[in-house]
């Protein structure tokens, strides 16, 4: 019954994604080219919301679905590891026109070459795993 919450969630997230255009070639292809506004409004209302969530679970200390408490710790920020993998994330994002979440929507509303793109980030997400101890963290 959890896992139901859950994906009745995602279903949610799918949908409200889908209607901003969040999901369209186009407008990410406008974002990248910077002839819109549109993809970063919804990014930047994200982020925000994402703040702000985060600051009502500490100030509150909100628990999680079992009782326990939600700890969320302080990140040490390595400016130089966020450039690279926010590099190469966004050279992602631009070659495929998708980012992860979508990538799955775009699948759930029958788009069959995005298959291709989806085993692209496992095998990517896969052979990271391989790598994770060599790699600089």
């Amino acid at each position: 019954m959890k896992l139901l919450r859950f994906f009745g969630v995602g279903v949610l997230f799918g949908i409200v994604l889908t209607k901003a255009e969040a999901i369209s070639w186009y407008r990410i292809y406008e974002m990248f080219m910077f002839q819109s506004f549109h993809m970063y409004g919804i990014i930047g209302v994200a982020i925000t919301v994402g703040v702000l969530g985060i600051r009502f679970i500490k100030k509150k200390e909100i628990k999680d679905v079992e009782g326990q408490p939600i700890a969320i710790p302080n990140k040490d920020i390595s400016l130089v590891r966020y450039l690279v993998g926010g590099f190469m994330f966004g050279l992602g994002w631009a070659l495929v026109g998708a980012c992860p979440g979508p990538i799955f929507i775009l699948l759930g509303t029958g788009i069959p070459a995005i298959a291709v793109v989806l085993f692209g980030a496992l095998l990517g997400t896969f052979v990271y795993g391989l790598l994770k101890e060599k790699l600089p963290h």
